[in-house]
């Protein structure tokens, strides 16, 4: 790999964009391809699917190589409830690295959280060291619209993978409405997912935490790139 090539592959992966080193097996070529630059790319469809599966292939027809680069993905949770305690350490061992945020202190504490980085601050704080991007879930499960909206809302725009709130179908149609107050549009927040989680019947903190990470796994191999999600916005 050429300087310059590994110069521009290290930006990518500092900015936590998703992006391939396609290797021409013949004579060795290599171009770095950016998921931003994915549309029109005549390896478009196979990039896609590595870029997706978070795994490096060789092309059907046996003349590229494809290294895919993911930044690690990442789940923000919203408040150091009894469902985020079951939740991380599902999460952690799923692989995605997990940050709880609660303003409330004594909930928000290492020892219910061993292992886990916790923050006791509002969200507004702890996303201006860390904001939210493309390769982030974010799930609102404090039940409490001073701390969720304002971070829901963040998720929104900046298009992360995955946007879960906690709360019953009443307790969504007023969040609706307060993010459309907020300036959202609807087929923004139409992507939120609630109630959170997979429909398996859950009951207990732990099923429920069970059906979230179903629900952020699907979402993130199935997730759109790039590419997609900016045809949709044309479409809009």
């Amino acid at each position: 790999m050429d300087l310059a090539l590994l110069r521009a592959l290290n930006l990518e992966r500092a900015a936590r964009r998703a992006c391939a080193v396609v290797t021409r097996l013949p004579d060795g070529a290599q171009r770095l391809v950016r998921e931003a630059d994915l549309e029109g790319d005549v390896l478009s469809v196979e990039i896609v699917a590595a870029l997706r599966a978070g795994r490096s292939r060789l092309t059907e027809d046996g003349a590229h190589f494809i290294n895919a680069y993911l930044p690690p993905a990442r789940i923000l949770v919203i408040g150091a409830v009894h469902i985020s305690q079951a939740l991380a350490p599902i999460a952690r061992l799923s692989g995605f690295d997990v940050r709880i945020v609660d303003p409330r202190s004594a909930f928000a504490t290492p020892e219910r959280f061993p292992d886990v980085p916790v923050q006791a601050e509002w969200p507004e704080v702890a996303l201006r060291d860390r904001p939210l991007d493309p390769y982030t879930a974010l799930l609102a499960v404090t039940h409490d619209p001073k701390i969720d909206d304002m971070p829901l809302e963040a998720a929104l725009r900046a298009g992360c993978f995955y946007v879960g709130a906690l709360g019953s179908r009443k307790t969504h149609a007023r969040r609706v409405e307060r993010l459309l107050a907020a300036g959202l549009p609807q087929h923004r927040i139409d992507t939120i997912d609630a109630p959170i989680g997979a429909d398996i019947g859950a009951a207990t903190p732990a099923e429920i935490a069970v059906a979230i990470m179903a629900s952020v796994i699907e979402a993130f191999r199935k997730r759109r790139m790039h590419a997609e999600r900016r045809g949709e916005t044309r479409a809009a």
